[in-house]
């Protein structure tokens, strides 16, 4: 159930009220976007989008069980609505309605790459003592930050927020909600750069956390990223990683198919800990996490055990032994720097390697050259076989020579893969989320 009454939004966003008045004094079970999702007691966010304008499905959701419609029309009279000029500004401003009540410390998370598992990792650490929210699954834009802030409530003791920009300005308006205490810099790589043009100008949209950040925030940043070591963020810096300019860092690492283990130092601190995932990159989560439960004072102890339990979300480095081979379902997204960085990481796996690649997005006009590069990449770290399907990745795999097939259609790469997956393969499957390689992996899930 939500905090806020029903009767605080309209005052939150200057909205009107038409409705039942006795109905201001309830709290809505639910906030939705989808029609689909609707429950009993939600309230129903209408959006106008390119394609859909939620406002169509106002009757739709009422008469099945939405408590009230957020929109921009009014409707029949007595319907449940709150009618504002701009959905979209009713709900950030609600959603700092929200943040004025809250007192507890927010840990922002930013960055190109490992954004939610970082998030996730620093929520395990901050839930060993306090009562921590996090933002669900990979809400980490302008619709999602400003509607998991409605449903926080004031019991929790700690916030993690995961923030995800793909144009300047972007940033600007998320951690004018966030204000966050805290901030985390994954690393800076190839990431929309359609939007953001190079690596310079994606450190320049990140850095716009700052702007919601007092004097006393911490910062906390990959110490191993070229860009990011030498970043001066004018405020207290802690950087993490592998190198020895680092405050935090990860010794004696160990990689196995389902857990990483390292020893954690910090100056005079050194401990132990476990973590269950896959993949060599996740190590930088690993010491983003710790160095965030140390700044806020947790023990070894406690960092240890909440590393331990985590868990990720998602189509993310996720690894299925299935009957034929050693599956890593990786799909959720990708980019130059996270796709390098699975490659890197199949090597701690036995067996032949095979890497099934979609387009990588936002690319901008260096698309088909890094998509190139990318073929050139998995072929020189030792990927036996690269087959790819999308307009773009076909680059991937002219480059990649003779160990590249490239399919014009999902269908025939769908049909070719029994001819091309050997028993005891390692398969990584990657691609941009609009890609929808989810498919792909359920196809080889089922593989004899």
């Amino acid at each position: 159930m939500i905090e806020l009454s029903l009767g605080e939004l309209p005052r939150a966003c200057g909205g009107t009220w038409q409705g039942n008045l006795e109905l201001l004094r309830e709290h809505v079970s639910g906030i939705v976007t989808d029609s689909r999702q609707v429950e009993e007691g939600s309230l129903f966010i209408a959006f106008r989008g390119e394609k859909v304008d939620g406002h169509r499905f106002i009757p739709d959701v009422l008469s099945h069980g939405a408590m009230a419609v957020l929109c921009e029309e009014p409707g029949k009279p007595g319907e449940p609505r709150i009618i504002v000029p701009h959905v979209m500004d009713a709900l950030r401003q609600i959603a700092l309605y929200n943040r004025s009540r809250l007192r507890f410390p927010f840990v922002g998370i930013t960055g190109s790459v490992g954004k939610t598992t970082a998030k996730e990792m620093t929520a395990a650490v901050l839930s060993a003592r306090f009562r921590t929210f996090k933002t669900p699954g990979s809400m980490n834009g302008q619709i999602g930050v400003p509607i998991a802030f409605m449903s926080m409530s004031s019991d929790y003791e700690a916030a993690v927020i995961e923030m995800g920009v793909s144009q300047f300005g972007e940033m600007t308006r998320l951690t004018e909600i966030v204000q966050p205490d805290y901030a985390v810099f994954t690393n800076i790589g190839d990431a929309h750069l359609e939007f953001l043009h190079d690596r310079a100008g994606v450190l320049r949209a990140k850095s716009e956390i700052l702007k919601g950040m007092k004097n006393d925030a911490v910062v906390f940043a990959n110490g191993d990223d070229a860009l990011l070591r030498t970043a001066d963020f004018q405020r207290k810096t802690v950087l993490f990683g592998l190198g020895e300019n680092c405050q935090v860092r990860a010794t004696d690492i160990r990689y196995e198919p389902t857990k990483i283990s390292c020893q954690i130092v910090a100056g005079e601190r050194s401990f132990p800990v476990t973590v269950p995932g896959y993949g060599g990159y996740m190590i930088y989560s690993v010491l983003s996490a710790a160095a965030v439960g140390m700044e806020m004072g947790l023990s070894d102890e406690e960092i240890a055990r909440g590393l331990l339990s985590f868990s990720n979300v998602g189509h993310r480095s996720r690894i299925v032994q299935t009957p034929l081979c050693t599956l890593i379902d990786d799909c959720y997204n990708a980019n130059p720097t996270s796709n390098d960085a699975a490659i890197d990481s199949m090597k701690n796996l036995p067996g032949r390697k095979v890497c099934i690649l979609g387009d990588m997005r936002e690319m901008g006009e260096t698309s088909a050259q890094l998509h190139r590069e990318l073929g050139l990449y998995a072929v020189a770290h030792g990927v036996d076989l690269v087959l790819t399907e999308g307009d773009e990745a076909r680059y991937i795999s002219e480059a990649a020579g003779e160990k590249g097939i490239h399919f014009p259609s999902r269908e025939a790469l769908l049909s070719a893969l029994p001819g091309l997956i050997q028993k005891d393969d390692v398969v990584l499957v990657k691609a941009s989320r609009g890609a929808h390689f989810e498919n792909v992996v359920d196809v080889i899930e089922k593989m004899k």
